[in-house]
């Protein structure tokens, strides 16, 4: 993909996920519906809009449809803030990989303890204010070295302003 149409797919799923929250009101779209990526052809004909939505399969695939039916809709509402020579059709896919993921998550724990191994939160490997090597004196781990000292204040020099064309 390149740049332009990266930063293309980038404000349509931007300007989308705002369209889906605040200008549909249809009740087969569930709340909890997100947009993870939208993939945008080199000749701009088509935008792929990965959804991820957490619900049921059924609900998932009744979201999916009902963001499908209402896609010349948001294209025609998406067009009053992108300015392109020609808009996108859309195209809304299902994106599972956040389901997968936390199901992923959900199964690595549930093997834990079936070894008696206490949650991931517990044994350190993530940051955790509960920590015990934590010095409740400064908030700073115990072996840890401290972070550099901040330099006294300077202001920088004014750099020329870009626009998005620029780059």
């Amino acid at each position: 993909m390149s740049r332009r149409t990266e930063r293309v797919g980038s404000l349509i799923r931007d300007i989308l996920a705002e369209l889906i929250q605040t200008r549909l009101n249809d009740p087969r779209i569930e709340r909890l519906t997100s947009i993870t990526r939208v993939d945008v052809a080199a000749d701009f004909s088509v935008a792929t809009v990965h959804v991820s939505v957490m619900a049921t399969e059924a609900r998932r695939k009744l979201t999916v449809q009902a963001l499908q039916s209402a896609s010349a809709r948001l294209r025609s509402f998406m067009g009053e803030d992108l300015v392109l020579r020609k808009l996108p059709r859309l195209i809304f896919e299902l994106d599972d990989s956040v389901r997968r993921g936390a199901e992923m998550v959900n199964t690595l724990e549930q093997l834990r303890a079936e070894r008696g191994e206490p949650p991931d939160w517990e044994s350190g490997d993530r940051d955790d204010p509960r920590d015990e090597n934590t010095n409740p004196a400064d908030g700073a781990s115990a072996g840890a070295p401290r972070p550099p000292e901040p330099a006294p204040y300077a202001p920088e020099p004014a750099s020329p302003q870009r626009s998005p064309e620029d780059e």
